[in-house]
């Protein structure tokens, strides 16, 4: 196949094929993510708080 050949077929399937969101869904999807990192942010950070808590009490002990 040739180069030429190629990129016709990915634009022909890029046009005729390709099912795009539409603008509420990708709201959507946006939001999901957005609420999963705020989530995965929040676990990580009281984790690191936690794990600082502990490393400050067991270096005051010696």
């Amino acid at each position: 196949m040739s180069f030429v050949e190629n990129v016709k077929e990915s634009y022909n399937e890029l046009i005729h094929k390709v099912s795009w969101p539409t603008r509420n869904e990708l709201t959507q999807s946006a939001v999901i993510v957005l609420i999963a990192s705020i989530i995965l942010s929040l676990i990580v950070w009281l984790m690191d708080t936690c794990f600082e808590s502990i490393m400050k009490f067991v270096y005051n002990l010696f």
